[in-house]
């Protein structure tokens, strides 16, 4: 069973870090899920995970704060935004763009009602 989290744990981490250059595709919650199977599979990795200078502290902060870092926020919506406008310039038909207006803004919704940091201040 260990195998299964390292290997879901390893997928998790792929396509969290995928998505640090693929707009719309979350980094975070592919980084808390890969954390989630490392714990179950390998200490060596988990702590890896947790110590990472980029990632440890945006899985601290959800796991700690439910907060996400404002530049977090702005570069997810910055992405938000591009695809959506890629959308447009594909013509792409009316209720996609509706369907995924209304995805993309529930995303936002719940993004920008996080906290921005760690409760001590940090932003």
């Amino acid at each position: 069973m260990r195998f299964l989290w390292m290997i879901c744990g390893s997928i998790s981490l792929s396509v969290g870090v995928i998505g640090i250059v693929l707009p719309l595709l979350p980094t975070t919650p592919f980084l808390i899920l890969a954390a989630f199977c490392y714990a179950r599979s390998s200490k060596r990795m988990h702590d890896w995970l947790l110590d990472h200078r980029l990632f440890g502290t945006l899985i601290e902060d959800w796991n700690r704060h439910g907060a996400i870092r404002r530049s977090a926020k702005i570069l997810a919506t910055l992405s938000i935004a591009v695809i959506f406008a890629i959308s447009f310039l594909l013509r792409v038909t009316t209720p996609i763009i509706l369907i995924q207006a209304a995805i993309l803004s529930a995303v936002l919704v719940f993004i920008w009602t996080r906290p921005d940091g760690a409760r001590s201040g940090r932003t």
